[in-house]
């Protein structure tokens, strides 16, 4: 079949596109910039790309106007605590009059479990938009989710944090809360399942795993898998605004995202509804499973896509493209040189720096930059790098954001995405006469930029400095 997949560059869409081109279906995977399409050069090969903004546009690209199934993964939680519900919206009502330009002929759609009279703004969200799809020119099939468990995976990550960091915990009473967690492999084989299934159409449909659990349950059964010890006490004072301020410090989530996470997770998300998984007859993975496939992947390094990488994570909300052209004027510089003696294990150490691997030099003074970042509201170092030693534009490299990694033109280009009173851009670059060349930009805002820049440039200097030696001699150990 001629499938559109929405939210390709998504925590979802990445898992489920290799999966589609496995099952021998044509893909058009929608992105809203076609350079920030992270998914292998294998895979490339194999799929359209079709530009598509979901909030701005409303007619449909020739090229999609010939598909037969549309996935509908497209979500705004993580941007915005006030008007995501909003944007949602907004997103399905141009969605259906894109789709009425095709002809498409079954959406699926992946919302959350609303069977609560109570539902947080989350879930109000997601079943507003429901209601918006089945207005639409279709057959629509929705499968309605707990949370999801997978490498990766947000809630999967929020968990390994406080389980890994925190052997003694003292939590809020949404701890109790049950919850029906479903493994990300189950996930994909549910939304290929329903495919061209007539018996699946204008139907919504419960998943979830075969354990009804609480969060607190949850930790507990990780921290059995991963064999730690692991004390938790409720205190049932905690308010919802000091639970998100407990997430945000100790765990990688954006503070956003905890807030509308503390949301949801005081309502209860347990199916109601199993014909689906009759239908399709699959086997659903225990939570502890999950786990342990999680870590396999980790540790395999196959983690194929991360929420972390969400632009929403971070500072930006739509472009890269326009903070790719560093600027000449109003700006601050620390340049670098150094020649290299093998330009090709240099390049390696470029594309590892960062996550485990760290920044070369002075490791503890970028540790105390992120904890500061931290309490100053900005992302930290928590978010890592999803893998070792590859990149992708788009990735979310600690608290920068990569704008540029081309191996080919030996080039590396981040966009800082911790809160300073300006903008500021690290580059590295090997010439042909293979000179490294390390260039921090710095483009200030008002007399604070500036005083902010001059303050730091003592410690710049070392960090730099031993940076780039480190890089260019091969000994990142610091």
């Amino acid at each position: 079949m001629r499938i559109l997949l929405t939210g390709a560059n998504g925590y979802i869409g990445m898992r489920l596109l290799p999966q589609l081109i496995e099952q021998g279906h044509e893909v058009i995977c929608a992105v809203r910039n076609k350079n920030r399409f992270t998914s292998n050069e294998e895979l490339k090969e194999k799929v359209e790309i079709v530009e598509l903004d979901f909030l701005d546009d409303t007619s449909a690209p020739e090229k999609i106007k010939d598909i037969e199934v549309a996935f509908y993964l497209i979500h705004s939680m993580s941007a915005s605590t006030k008007d995501f519900d909003e944007k949602e919206a907004q997103a399905a009502k141009n969605f259906n009059k894109i789709m009425a330009e095709t002809s498409v002929n079954q959406v699926i759609y992946l919302s959350g479990i609303i069977n609560e009279e109570e539902l947080s703004k989350h879930l109000k969200s997601r079943k507003a938009v429901e209601e918006i799809l089945y207005k639409g020119d279709f057959n629509l099939t929705v499968l309605r989710a707990a949370i999801i468990v997978g490498s990766g995976s947000s809630s999967f990550e929020i968990i390994r944090d406080l389980c890994e960091k925190l052997p003694v915990m003292v939590t809020p009473k949404w701890v109790k809360t049950k919850s029906q967690p479903i493994a990300i492999r189950n996930i994909i084989q549910f939304l290929t399942g329903v495919i061209g299934r007539e018996e699946c159409y204008n139907e919504s449909f419960d998943v979830g795993g075969p354990d009804v659990l609480t969060y607190q349950e949850m930790m507990e059964q990780y921290a059995e898998v991963r064999k730690l010890k692991l004390w938790i006490v409720g205190v049932p004072f905690m308010s919802p605004k000091l639970s998100s301020y407990w997430l945000y410090f100790v765990t990688s989530t954006s503070y956003r995202l905890a807030q509308n996470l503390v949301d949801s997770m005081s309502v209860e998300v347990i199916t109601r509804d199993t014909r689906l998984k009759e239908i399709l007859n699959i086997d659903l993975i225990s939570y502890k499973e999950a786990i342990e496939m999680a870590f396999y992947k980790i540790e395999q390094n196959e983690v194929i896509s991360s929420w972390k990488d969400s632009l929403s994570s971070g500072r930006f909300r739509k472009e890269l493209n326009k903070y790719v052209q560093i600027p000449k004027y109003g700006c601050l510089h620390d340049k670098k040189s150094v020649e290299v003696q093998d330009p090709k294990e240099t390049l390696e150490r470029i594309w590892a720096i960062g996550g485990l691997n760290g920044w070369y030099y002075g490791n503890w003074l970028w540790k105390v930059r992120g904890y500061l970042d931290k309490l100053a509201g900005g992302v930290g170092l928590r978010r890592g790098r999803t893998h070792p030693n590859k990149i992708n534009a788009g990735d979310s490299l600690d608290f920068w954001r990569v704008l540029l990694a081309d191996k080919e033109e030996r080039r590396l280009l981040l966009f800082a995405e911790m809160k300073v009173p300006g903008e500021a851009w690290l580059e590295f670059k090997i010439d042909e006469d293979n000179i490294l060349h390390q260039n921090a930009t710095f483009r200030p805002k008002g007399l604070l930029g500036r005083a902010y820049w001059y303050s730091m440039y003592p410690f710049h200097y070392f960090i730099f400095e031993g940076m780039i030696n480190k890089i260019a001699k091969g000994n990142k150990k610091n």
